[in-house]
């Protein structure tokens, strides 16, 4: 059996960098030219860097062109097509069919990749999508496991990726209008301002049409209502059945998250998937779970795996993140004894911070007994984030070749 990808988000040249130190085996970007990623930090220069980058170590990038078009888009394909030509990504993401036919006919020797937003539930849909020339399909995040499984052994010659990590929406895939209509930006070009995940005060009481009479109160306590708000997707628990049914891409979603998001995601899921190659028997998810509810999140679920979720898949009370670590800073430099670290987190003196180390699983615990700022070289007892840069630096012992630049760091606040 072959390893599937590990496919991660990249929302910046940075984190395109942070998860191939991590472990991934490819990325997918964007442009706000060109896709869905308008909050993309990427500019054209540092696409094609990242892509060149990507290609000398043997990993791959995928470009995303996966908005729903309007005829103001159309007028912009001819750009967009010299513009993936010039970059030529190892493949593209799209959703919609009459781009789909444009990007084939213009630009036939660059896979395309069909996008979760085209909501790709079934065998037949894939296998529509194979005919057409498609090399690979994003299955909906609301397939069960059982549905999956059956795609695979009918379309077995198109790609499948899976979804295994990340943010729920509350509508199919994405393909949602609340955000249009709260705030004027629509999660269909790019723009979600994540409006169902706002608190709202409700004076409800709920009647459906064939049971009059009996009334559904939504109620709200003091930290308001939250009737909208699902809980991330964590298939981990799972990733041995994903794996033995032979799905070839495992994807991240996040581009949005910060470096230790793509850093703690890639080096999880990449030992994960490792260390249940080299023990199939024997592999259990406790490990690896210990490590990813550090990560910012509003909860784990497994989503549509076991079929229709249930209350479980929510939570009503609060939106906030259950998690108590935060990004501390990422390191920038090892020299003559002393990390450069960018700060992400105010440190303090006294502060415990742990440093993930991409050869290493088990964090690197220190104490920070002396803290430099990296601009003067003064010892200070804190120092914040404040500005674009601000970094410091600290004293350790023993072999930094094990802390290489872009390697994060963590710190507990509670």
């Amino acid at each position: 059996m072959k390893k599937p990808e590990l496919l991660l988000p990249a929302g910046s040249l940075s984190k395109l960098k942070t998860a191939f130190l991590y472990g991934a085996d490819a990325v997918y970007a964007g442009t706000p030219e060109m896709s869905l990623r308008v909050k993309s930090e990427f500019l054209l220069e540092e696409m094609e860097e990242g892509i060149s980058f990507a290609h000398d170590i043997g990993k791959k990038v995928y470009l995303t062109l996966n908005l729903f078009s309007h005829n103001k888009d159309v007028d912009r394909l001819e750009k967009f097509a010299k513009t993936l030509k010039a970059l030529n990504p190892d493949g593209i993401i799209i959703s919609d069919p009459g781009i789909f036919q444009y990007i084939k006919k213009e630009i036939p020797q660059i896979p395309i990749h069909i996008s979760t937003q085209a909501n790709v539930c079934s065998w037949l849909t894939a296998d529509f999508w194979k005919n057409l020339g498609a090399e690979s399909c994003v299955l909906g995040r609301e397939i069960s496991f059982s549905e999956a499984k059956e795609i695979r052994e009918k379309c077995r010659h198109i790609r499948l990726e899976i979804f295994i990590h990340g943010a729920m929406c509350i509508s199919y895939s994405g393909r949602c209008l609340m955000s249009a209509f709260m705030a004027s930006r629509s999660a269909n070009q790019g723009t979600c301002a994540h409006s169902c995940r706002w608190k709202y005060k409700s004076r409800l009481l709920l009647e459906e049409e064939l049971r009059p009479g009996e009334y559904l109160e939504i109620e709200e306590d003091d930290k308001g209502s939250y009737i909208l708000n699902s809980k991330d997707l964590c298939l981990m628990p799972k990733l041995d059945k994903i794996i033995s049914i032979g799905i070839d891409s495992l994807k991240i979603e996040g581009r949005n998250k910060s470096e230790y998001y793509a850093a703690q995601t890639a080096r999880v899921y990449r030992k994960a998937i490792d260390d249940y190659f080299d023990n199939p028997g024997g592999w259990q998810p406790d490990e690896y779970m210990k490590e990813l509810i550090t990560l910012q999140n509003r909860g784990y679920t497994i989503g549509f795996f076991d079929g229709m979720p249930g209350r479980e898949a929510q939570d009503y009370i609060d939106t906030s993140s259950k998690s108590n670590y935060r990004n501390a800073g990422v390191i920038k430099s090892s020299v003559n004894g002393f990390l450069t670290i960018e700060l992400r987190h105010k440190l303090k003196k006294e502060n415990e911070i742990e440093i993930l180390s991409p050869f290493k699983f088990e964090p690197v615990k220190i104490i920070l007994n002396k803290i430099y700022d990296k601009d003067n070289n003064n010892l200070v007892e804190e120092l914040a984030p404040g500005k674009t840069g601000q970094s410091v630096k600290i004293p350790v012992g023993g072999d930094l070749s094990i802390f290489p630049e872009n390697t994060i760091i963590r710190i507990k606040t509670a």
